[in-house]
């Protein structure tokens, strides 16, 4: 089976961001590292190279198989910022959030300014399982 790519490390979150050249994915990171850390109750740690997550919980795939995952990530990417939360590309006020997009497991927003931050807070809480 092959090795999991994405794991935790001890890369600095502030460094990692504070590296981004878009000021605007700059902002919008530290204020969802915020928001995250307050509804879960965890610090930031990096995952990988790209993704801060938040909380631990053990996955356990349909075969048996377990990792270490995190409760809820999101990364800055070149398009969006790409939210990874349980049951948060579905959410039923995904409708009130404002503009957005999402695929099978993510939630991508092109930036803060464009949502109703209140929404999505209920849905970050909604997914801190």
């Amino acid at each position: 089976m092959a090795e999991l790519k994405t794991k935790a490390n001890n890369n600095s979150v502030s460094e990692f961001i504070n590296a981004l050249t878009d000021e605007r994915k700059r902002d919008d990171s530290f204020a969802l590292c915020e928001i995250m850390e307050e509804i879960c109750q965890a610090k930031p740690k990096m995952w990988g190279d790209a993704i801060i997550g938040f909380g631990d919980k053990d996955l356990v795939y349909p075969d048996g198989r377990r990792i270490d995952w995190m409760v809820m990530a999101f990364s800055p990417r070149k398009q969006n910022l790409t939210l990874y939360l349980e049951g948060g590309s579905t959410h039923p006020l995904l409708s009130k959030l404002g503009k957005h997009k999402t695929s099978k497991a993510c939630l991508y927003i092109k930036t803060l300014k464009d949502i109703d931050l209140d929404v999505l807070r209920q849905i970050i809480t909604d997914a801190n399982v």
